[in-house]
């Protein structure tokens, strides 16, 4: 069961979400950091937390791969054995880890230092092959390196990373994950604020523009600031241009002024014979007097 100070933590990362069973998987990283496994007092917590049952919480700490089912020891170290790391020797690093570890995927040594596991992928292909210390990465890790880093691992001084902090251990490492920071508030990577549900609750049908906090992420105790300093409550809404349309008619179909109102007719009435203009004369209505001249007879 979670301790009183975590207890405490816990409750508030439920408050941070609309939907409390979107809290389960940061809640599932603070079992880890406590436990240093997924156990069982802690799935039955996380159920009492969120409403769920121990079933569906158990269910979603099976699936993904970053919650283990056994303790871990102290430090977890990953191998990339998928396609871009085992082309560039990834498998060949794994292997010699296991050779010389003494275990094989998610077991931990005897010193109760080191758990090793392969991993699908570590989402950094490009400095493959990679192996990950508590998920902060070493890039192009050939065999002889990773038995050199595990060494170091184990006499308690892992080497800086490729990328971040030096590894913690993966309890510390746990509870960043549970997105609550490092365990000493003036650690590095320490947010100045945590959003909470009523950050991102759905505005009402009557809210406006700047209608307090709806929709606006609020880091530190004072909240959200517009960028000329006011908070939302002060933001005023937006002028419309002069020529822009405000009316919530819709726009006429191209054409339609042009389209005349066809009249009322009776439709048993006889058709109206239409005038049609006299521009042009018959032969028998011509002058016989310009017969001749027309033809050219004089």
């Amino acid at each position: 069961m979670f301790s009183p100070e975590l207890r405490a933590k816990a409750e508030a990362l439920v408050d941070r979400f609309p939907v409390k069973r979107s809290a389960l998987l940061p809640l599932l990283h603070l079992v880890q950091h406590q436990d240093g496994f997924v156990s069982d007092d802690g799935v039955a917590e996380c159920a009492e937390l969120l409403d769920l049952t121990k079933a569906e919480v158990a269910a979603v700490s099976t699936f993904y791969t970053m919650y283990k089912r056994e303790p871990m020891g102290e430090h977890l170290v990953s191998v990339c054995t998928n396609f871009s790391c085992a082309v560039r020797g990834g498998q060949a690093t794994y292997d010699r880890l296991r050779e010389h570890l003494g275990v094989g995927h998610d077991q931990t040594t005897e010193d109760g230092r080191i758990t090793l596991e392969h991993a699908e992928c570590l989402g950094n292909c490009e400095g493959a092959p990679v192996v990950t210390v508590d998920y902060l990465n070493y890039e192009w890790v050939d065999p002889d390196a990773a038995v050199e880093l595990v060494e170091a691992v184990r006499a308690g001084n892992p080497p800086q990373p490729t990328r971040g902090m030096v590894p913690p251990g993966i309890k510390a490492a746990s509870h960043r994950l549970a997105g609550i920071g490092p365990i000493d508030p003036e650690g590095p990577g320490q947010r100045l604020g945590l959003a909470t549900k009523d950050d991102g609750a759905v505005p009402t049908p009557d809210a406006g523009v700047g209608s307090g906090s709806v929709g606006v992420i609020s880091f530190g105790g004072a909240g959200a600031q517009a960028p000329n300093g006011q908070t939302p409550d002060e933001v005023p809404a937006p002028e419309h241009d002069a020529g822009t349309v405000t009316d919530t008619e819709p726009p006429a179909e191209p054409g339609d002024a042009d389209v005349a109102e066809p009249a009322d007719t009776d439709p048993q009435a006889e058709p109206q014979a239409q005038p049609v203009a006299d521009d042009t004369t018959t032969p028998d209505d011509a002058d016989d007097s310009t017969i001749g001249e027309e033809e050219g007879i004089s």
